[in-house]
């Protein structure tokens, strides 16, 4: 990757720059490290690259290993999304927001829901008692959802749904709200988060045992394969685990397990060929403002990173 001539030169560099280093009184030693505990070096040179395959360990953007993104362009090509998560008291209260959100620029929405519909009850039971519409939207009903909706554009502006147990049943009011606007299913698009198995490990609203919490989600995907093409029937969900207290690597580790189950799981289940349904799997990754967490570094003791997928 380098000729020798520049590694030598590198290495001539690094011991002027340690030198200096040493004369300001700075310990070159000092150890420097991640939030996840990696090692990071004091700086970096070419010679930290030195026998590293770049079409293996590196490549081009768009193309495998992806350590430099999933798209040829990155942000160039399209601009993200513009989401604020939110959600509040009753669907009159939440559609207001959402209507003052769009005005100001906002080009997607982000559903956040009350915690007894996070859990699938209905407001007026006792166990919703205090919680109704506190830190999201109370939705109970196909009304409810009407309301929610009301002159929001749904063949224009994609929805974002953070919600997992019940996510088939707001899913299926979400389109039967779209198909009494008189949209089609074809037409609309956004994310429901339906990710059970990271529940199990990290956030811990769940309804039902991890079998039949997959089978749902395979029975989502089966459907939105078929229907509703431009739909993300999961969003695999590493931000949860990270703040539960995982560190990125096993951050990585659990949701990568977590994709490949949900994957096989359709793939036998619903004997679905796999280039049908995965472009329209959805990641959720936590984000740091440390720089080697946000980033594959080659060589180093780990050689993983960790990026932000936003959802589309």
């Amino acid at each position: 990757m380098f000729t020798e001539k520049t590694l030598r030169q590198a290495r001539q560099g690094l011991e002027k720059w340690l030198s200096a280093v040493k004369s300001t009184g700075t310990k070159a030693g000092k150890r420097f490290s991640t939030l996840s505990d990696t090692d990071v070096e004091p700086i970096y040179t070419p010679e930290n690259l030195k026998g590293t395959d770049f079409t293996e360990k590196i490549g081009y953007p768009g193309e495998y290993p992806f350590t430099r993104g999933c798209q040829p362009t990155g942000y160039r090509g399209r601009v993200w999304t513009f989401r604020m998560f939110s959600g509040f008291g009753t669907p009159h209260d939440t559609n207001r927001r959402w209507h003052q959100l769009l005005n100001e620029g906002e080009t997607g929405l982000s559903t956040a829901f009350d915690f007894p519909t996070l859990m699938g009850y209905d407001s007026d039971s006792p166990r919703a008692r205090a919680e109704v519409g506190k830190c999201g939207v109370a939705i109970d009903t196909l009304a409810d959802f009407e309301i929610l909706t009301d002159g929001i554009p749904l063949d224009k502006v994609t929805t974002s749904m953070t919600i997992n147990p019940p996510a088939p049943a707001i899913w299926a009011l979400y389109l039967a709200a779209a198909e009494k606007q008189g949209i089609k299913w074809s037409d609309i698009g956004g994310t429901i988060q339906n990710d059970m198995l990271k529940e199990f490990l990290a956030q811990k609203t769940f309804m039902c045992p991890p079998e039949p919490s997959i089978r749902l989600i395979s029975d989502t995907v089966e459907f939105g394969t078929k229907y509703v093409p431009r739909w993300n029937t999961i969003s695999i969900s590493g931000y949860h685990i990270r703040e539960a207290g995982s560190t990125a690597v096993q951050e990585l580790a659990f949701t990568l397990a977590d994709g490949i189950a949900y994957v096989q799981d359709v793939i036998d289940r619903k004997k679905m060929e796999v280039d049908t349904f995965a472009p329209r799997l959805s990641f959720f990754f936590n984000s740091h403002i440390d720089f080697f967490e946000d980033r594959q570094i080659p060589g180093s003791p780990t050689d993983v990173g960790e990026n932000h997928a936003g959802q589309v």
